[in-house]
């Protein structure tokens, strides 16, 4: 199949804090760690697909979002390294964990979050995906998504091979996976062994006891530093040995297995053949640092974001809170997005045109480097900070969020608006908006809607530059939208 590789599962923000320890806390016998570097990163299933992106593939994502910072900021990591994110709406908080770490040792992890809530429904998009796939890695984390009623049935409905990394507190596989690799201590959780016997016989015999409940085409154990046993049609079970032992990290070693293991099926590989390239990947992966050397530089550099300094309407949390309170009412998200250096009247009107179209408007602002990047060294004329400043003092607008990428795919993967809004002249027939396949994958529509004819920032900038002045334009019917597919949507709120 030619598909993509499809990743199913939680995904968690995971945030790696590195310091020095050179004192204790004065009023308890505790070590103080200085804080130096922070960085964050995809986890859980996240991290699988990071890992399987890295290796080539054209990778989904197919998990839950909360609308919150943590799941903004997931999605930006993603959209950096290629992954396309198919996100399902998910109430309550993101789940963090945050290792504290000096000199390469991890002092403690500290988690937030709290209790899992349920995923919503699968888009259409969502289920179309699954069904094209060249092979599917369901990273389940115990948070919800693997559970999910419509998920399973289209997982178990595919013609992909599927192979699923299973949590004791997570759901058993469905039917006829191809491959099930749980680590050691979740077989020990999930078969409860008898006393005695020796390591490779308990890994056997738990593996073969997963693969007749859960009928699975095979089942792995991954036994860390000494690689694999594979359990699979025959009654002897593969022992693949690890090609060299390494002790370091193992954070991540079961996605990179996993991610490596799916790769593999999608190709064409045997699952012998798949389960002796994930060993020898996660192995590698162990002895050359662990995580923090295996990371793609987009997300490696990826050091805690500064937060911005924001006020009534800006930013994440503003945004989160509109959007979650129109969504708990049953309302229409709308949002729209452009660069907005000098706020003129073509702006206005298209915003105002937009607000029409449903029950609350978030605008999506190029930060500095994007528009620099876009427009040019000398832009913007007007820094972030004050544009988004004047957006959000417009009636029109409920809340201002600004990105720093090229495109905001991430920002919409994230808000995942019912509509989005750009203006310009698209009703006679010409290119649909970039932004509109990103869009379909949980059913949002892109529109359009007239813009201010003679209304341009450059061309005033161009005017202010030579005379000072700009001249004016007339004013179009503003009360319609008009639908990338020649859908016209009639009736102003």
């Amino acid at each position: 199949m030619t598909g993509p590789v499809v990743v199913v599962g939680d995904i968690l923000l995971d945030r790696d804090v590195e310091g020095v320890v050179n004192r204790l806390c004065p009023d308890s016998p505790v070590p103080v760690l200085d804080e130096s570097t922070a960085v964050d990163r995809p986890g859980g299933a996240g991290l699988a697909a990071v890992f399987a992106a890295a290796q080539g593939a054209e990778v989904a994502l197919v998990t839950a979002l909360a609308d919150d910072a943590g799941g903004a900021r997931l999605a930006e990591l993603l959209a950096a390294v290629g992954v396309q994110v198919y996100a399902l709406p998910l109430r309550g908080a993101t789940c963090e964990k945050i290792r504290l770490h000096a000199r390469g040792r991890v002092l403690l992890r500290h988690d937030r979050g709290g209790a899992a809530g349920a995923p919503g429904e699968p888009s259409e998009a969502v289920l179309r995906l699954l069904a094209a796939a060249s092979a599917v890695l369901v990273s389940d984390y115990g948070r919800g998504v693997a559970r999910q009623p419509a998920l399973r049935a289209a997982l178990a409905a595919t013609r992909a091979p599927v192979v699923w990394d299973p949590h004791p507190r997570g759901p058993a596989a469905v039917p006829g996976v191809h491959l099930a690799t749980p680590n050691e201590s979740e077989v020990r959780e999930l078969v409860k062994a008898a006393p005695g016997g020796s390591r490779l016989a308990t890994a056997s015999r738990g593996a073969q006891e997963l693969r007749r409940r859960w009928r699975a085409g095979a089942v792995t154990v991954t036994l860390g530093g000494d690689g694999a046993l594979l359990c699979h049609a025959g009654s002897t079970p593969l022992v693949v040995p690890a090609p060299a032992s390494a002790e370091g990290d193992t954070c991540g070693a079961g996605d990179r297995f996993a991610a490596t293991a799916t790769i593999a099926l999608s190709r064409g590989a045997l699952v012998s053949e798949a389960v002796q390239a994930a060993v020898t990947e996660a192995s590698g992966y162990v002895a050359a640092g662990g995580v923090a050397a295996a990371l793609p530089a987009p997300v490696r550099a990826a050091a805690a974001p500064p937060s911005r300094p924001g006020g009534p309407r800006i930013g994440v949390a503003a945004a989160a809170e509109v959007v979650a309170g129109v969504r708990a009412a049953g309302g229409t998200v709308v949002a729209t997005g452009g660069c907005f250096d000098l706020l003129h009247a073509g702006h206005v009107a298209t915003l105002e045109a937009a607000r029409q179209l449903g029950d609350c408007l978030v605008v999506c602002v190029n930060s500095d480097a994007s528009v620099a990047g876009l427009k040019g060294p000398d832009r913007p004329v007007v820094p972030q900070g004050d544009r988004s400043r004047l957006l959000a003092a417009l009636g029109c607008v409920d809340a201002v969020l600004v990105f720093d990428e090229p495109t905001p795919e991430a920002a919409l993967t994230w808000l995942r608006p019912d509509v989005w809004v750009k203006g310009g002249d698209y009703a006679g027939g010409g290119p649909a908006l970039p932004e509109a396949e990103v869009l379909r994958r949980w059913g949002g529509h892109t529109v359009v809607v007239p813009y201010l004819d003679g209304r341009s920032t450059t061309d005033m900038i161009a005017a202010a530059r030579a005379t000072g002045g700009t001249g004016g334009a007339r004013t179009p019917d503003l009360r319609v939208g008009v639908d990338v597919d020649g859908t016209t949507i009639k009736g102003a709120r």
